[in-house]
Parts: C-alpha cells; sequence; structure tokens
C-alpha cells in the first residue's frame, strides 16, 4: 500500500448528501476482483451520458478537475452497500483524500485499509473546503496527515482528529498484510520451534 504523509492537490466539490457506493461505483463494475482500472467506473452513472460520452456538467469532466486528488463531499460519503470496489475505484482515478462530516463505517474502514485518507470535519469546516473546492484549478489544499492539518489556498489552517493506529498504518503504507509481515521474524521463530517440537505434525 502507497504511505500517505503530505498530499498537495486539486480538491473537487462534491456538495451532495448520502452518496453511496453504488453511485461511486455501479454495480456493472463489480464483475473484477482486480483493483486497477476502476477508474474508468467511478460515479459512472452520472459521469457518463446515456450513449456513454462524458457528462460536461460532472465535476471531475471539468478541465479543473481532472486530475483532482481530493473531494470535499457532502454528509454521510459511502453510505449503502459494503462494496470495496468503491475506494478501489477512487485510488484508481488518482483521489488519495476525501473530506466530509461524515462516512459510512464500512466505506470509512476500507479506505484506511487502502491508502485513502477520509477526514471527518465539522459543517462549518466543510462549508469552508467546499468554498475553496469551488474555484476550479486554484481549489488546491494541502493534507499533511503527520501535524493532521488542511492548509487552504489562501493559507487557512483546519486541524483534524484521526486515530493514532489508522495515521500510523497510512504513514507507513501498512495494510492488514503489511501489518502481518511486520512480524514476520516471530512467525518464522515460531513456526521453526513448532516444527521442532512436533516433527510428525
Amino acid at each position: 500500500m502507497e504511505k500517505f504523509t503530505t498530499l498537495t492537490g486539486v480538491a473537487a466539490p462534491l456538495p451532495v448528501v448520502n452518496v453511496d457506493t453504488d453511485m461511486i461505483i455501479p454495480k456493472d463494475y463489480l464483475k473484477t476482483i482486480e483493483r486497477t482500472g476502476l477508474g474508468k467506473g467511478l460515479f459512472a452513472d452520472i459521469r457518463y451520458r446515456e450513449d456513454g460520452s462524458e457528462n460536461p456538467d460532472f465535476v471531475l469532466n471539468k478541465p479543473a478537475y481532472r486530475k483532482a486528488q481530493v473531494i470535499v463531499a457532502g454528509d454521510n460519503f459511502g453510505c449503502g452497500s459494503s462494496r470495496e470496489h468503491a475506494p478501489w475505484a477512487l485510488l484508481d482515478f488518482g483521489i488519495r483524500c476525501v473530506i466530509s462530516t461524515s462516512f459510512a463505517d464500512i466505506f470509512y474502514n476500507n479506505c484506511f485499509k487502502n491508502g485513502i485518507l477520509p477526514i471527518r470535519v465539522s459543517p462549518e469546516e466543510l462549508a469552508m473546503l467546499m468554498d475553496d473546492a469551488e474555484r476550479g484549478a486554484n481549489a488546491t489544499l494541502t493534507v499533511d496527515l503527520e501535524a493532521q492539518t488542511i492548509q487552504g489556498p489562501d493559507g487557512g489552517t483546519i486541524r483534524f482528529d484521526i486515530d493514532p493506529f489508522r495515521k500510523h498504518c497510512l504513514l507507513k503504507g501498512l495494510d492488514d498484510i503489511g501489518l502481518t509481515m511486520e512480524k514476520r521474524g516471530a512467525i518464522d521463530a515460531y513456526e521453526a520451534r513448532l516444527a521442532e517440537s512436533r516433527p510428525w505434525a
């Protein structure tokens, strides 16, 4: 998993409440178990027209936001079914951070396991960040995980809270497998002792 330390990137405004996982990645894209290639399906039902052409009114199709790395979204982001394809699609598109007032628990947990930083802020802070994100190409935010701060284009800073263990995992780039591999020495030693004490097993 890629480490998350400091991210400076364009923030796309998505002032929609209850963005569910089916909106993030429609069910038609769930046939694969590959984590790559899902970026093209991100928000597909509202990003594309029925004929497959791009919807020019959708934020990620606008020139200023095509390479956005941050989404500033309405309340309860990631609700709905517990599909891990949702963070996979965001990550494959290039989104590394989602900022909202609240997240669905399963989506929130899945983000950390895939190298995406979900940040909870107050409604007042979200309004300020949404205003920053609506500046088009000038909508650049800097997210510093170590310092737990978000800096806006005018230099204003917002602090955010995060669980220390989850922060550690993101900073080190550790998913569940990575955490297990950190204990490889102890695991190998245990297996060696077991093989010596129970050679018949």
